[in-house]
């Protein structure tokens, strides 16, 4: 495995915590990426369009901190204390991504299946048995 990171989920506000974990820690931001910029962008409500789909600032060696505004009006669930991170894996392989997703699923909920992306990695979502959030990615065009 390559790395595990934290994914954060906002309530619409990732843009101003960044710019503060900016102001903290230094660095530049490595991806930026809003709601209207994705292949679904027309789709994308007016309210929701600059809204941040996926921000990464990098922290110290190795370790990246990364975000989303989670925004309801896109299918989201409501964001509480407790399901507003993931734990981000990212692994070597497809088929290193494949076992892991699969042996974390067990007794869990899968709630985006691994797959290709539109970014080009293949990726997927779950809770695992204990109610910890994971993202599991193999991005082959790192490697």
């Amino acid at each position: 495995m390559l790395s595990v990171n934290p994914y954060l989920n906002f309530n619409g506000n990732t843009e101003e915590a960044f710019n503060f974990y900016k102001s903290v820690f230094g660095g530049e931001f490595i991806a930026l990426q809003r709601f209207k910029d994705t292949p679904e962008g027309s789709k994308v409500s007016d309210k929701d369009k600059e809204k941040i789909m996926h921000i990464s600032l990098p922290i110290g060696k190795g370790n990246i901190l990364m975000a989303t505004d989670a925004p309801e009006s896109m299918g989201q669930e409501p964001l509480v204390f407790g399901n507003n991170f993931h734990l981000s894996l990212e692994t070597e392989t497809d088929a290193e991504a494949d076992k892991i997703f699969k042996a974390l699923a067990a007794g869990g909920k899968i709630k985006l299946p691994l797959q290709k992306m539109f970014w080009g990695a293949y990726f997927g979502m779950l809770q695992d048995k204990f109610g910890v959030q994971w993202m599991v990615s193999h991005n082959s065009q790192q490697n």
